[in-house]
């Protein structure tokens, strides 16, 4: 009824404005009376219509094949993780110790991205809290992302602060903030021994950054148990002797997903992220097969879904076509390098554009030619030959660029060849805009 009536004195108004136009003389348009009327008009006709409308009105996804996006965010939690059953039992084998007031054994978890890894452990933190609550047991599962706290203090401290304990981000002692730590385990509001599992996700960034430190406080306070999460096998290279003696942990490998087991996935988000009838049927077997290539990332399905349906939105399609999965697989690749190549240090970026210039001069780059145009580029602040392979191999790892060992024949021995592996525009683009 108000829309109605809105409507109804704007339309008054309007007419009332067209009139008084093609009425007006010169004797009104000097009458200050009349013009101060025609003033006032015009304006409440314009402030009628800001009430009327929203510039979001129209923007609010009416015609949207979305009905819901979170669940294609890989940080969604569903109820049920397909196909990783099994690795969810072996974690909650080691907690189950949590629910006889026993500390569980140290875990690490490794796996390729995209692999299910945090999902996986965050679910079995929310079943153990489920278990615990009708138990006589006090048992906090923690979650630390070690890309946002990259520091044994920060970690500390933001574990003290989980508990309860108002400790600084900066400003004390490592001393101070670990004694108040271990005083949460000697005292606690509830009468009863605190059993504290801690979540160390993408710990080889902690352990690279800032040594092992962490690992022995934690595993040297009582009633402390470590998951640890890490993409790489070798992550344990960062932890000294005396530590490892400590940490005696039980390894969970989580193995790639296959198309199929993709597809299963996608199949359970999309029904609930997407509106009835508008996924055509090879959508979700296109985007489960390239995220097969891509190693088996369900983190990708996802973002190929999800992209594919913005695409549609955008072209004002009711239906998400197979066309728009391959578009996206573009935009999600052009976005990936770029954020990669915008994090990297200052000489990998310089050991890129070195790259970039050796490719577009059509020359076989040996490891050799690529360190002398990275010293021209580097204009004296460069680092040691030595160095530069430690950078082709972090490089071939993000897989930017790829190696090959050849053979020069008898006598000559063998080389390496040095490639790129993305888009040399999207490179040079990205290189020159830091």
């Amino acid at each position: 009824m108000k829309l109605f009536l809105l409507h109804f004195l704007k339309f008054v108004i309007k007419t009332f404005i067209y009139t008084f136009l093609d009425n007006i003389t010169l004797e009104i348009k000097h009458n200050f009376f009349y013009y101060k009327l025609f003033y006032f008009t015009v304006e409440t006709y314009y402030k009628i219509g800001g009430l009327m409308e929203n510039i979001f009105d129209n923007l609010e996804g009416e015609n949207s094949v979305f009905k819901d996006k979170k669940p294609l965010d890989h940080r969604f939690l569903p109820d049920s993780l397909p196909h990783r059953k099994e690795q969810i039992t072996q974690i909650a084998k080691h907690w189950i110790e949590a629910l006889n007031n026993i500390t569980p054994s140290d875990v690490t978890i490794y796996g390729k991205t995209g692999t299910g890894k945090t999902a996986a452990a965050k679910f079995a933190r929310d079943q153990l809290g489920e278990a615990a609550a009708n138990k006589d047991v006090f048992i906090r599962v923690e979650y630390i992302r070690c890309t946002d706290y990259t520091t044994e203090y920060q970690v500390i401290a933001q574990l003290c602060q989980k508990l309860g304990k108002d400790v600084p981000n900066r400003g004390w002692t490592k001393g101070e903030v670990i004694n108040t730590f271990r005083s949460i385990f000697r005292k606690n509001a509830y009468g009863k021994k605190l059993i504290l599992i801690v979540i160390l996700d993408e710990i080889d960034i902690l352990l690279e950054k800032d040594g092992d430190g962490i690992l022995y406080t934690l595993t040297r306070t009582k009633n402390v148990s470590i998951l640890s999460i890490s993409n790489f096998i070798d992550f344990k290279k960062f932890i000294k002797p005396r530590v490892m003696s400590s940490l005696r942990d039980k390894e969970i490998v989580f193995p790639p997903y296959g198309a199929n087991q993709l597809a299963d996935i996608l199949n359970e988000r999309a029904n609930l992220s997407f509106k009835d009838n508008t996924l055509k049927n090879d959508v979700i077997p296109l985007c489960s097969a390239m995220a097969a290539r891509e190693e088996g990332d369900a983190r990708y399905a996802l973002d190929l879904l999800r992209t594919a349906g913005e695409i549609a939105d955008d072209e004002g399609s009711s239906e998400i076509l197979g066309e728009y999965v391959r578009i996206a697989k573009d935009k999600i690749e052009h976005n990936k390098i770029t954020d990669v190549i915008i994090t990297l240090p200052t000489q990998q970026q310089r050991v890129l554009e070195a790259l970039l210039i050796l490719t577009k001069s059509k020359d076989e780059i040996t490891s050799g030619k690529l360190y002398d145009t990275y010293k021209e580029v580097s204009k004296g602040d460069s680092v040691t030959y030595r160095r530069i392979f430690d950078f082709i191999n972090e490089l071939e790892m993000l897989g930017i660029i790829s190696t090959n060992t050849i053979s020069r024949g008898r006598g000559r021995g063998r080389t390496n060849i040095i490639s790129l592996q993305c888009d040399t525009g999207v490179l040079e683009t990205t290189l020159f805009s830091i």
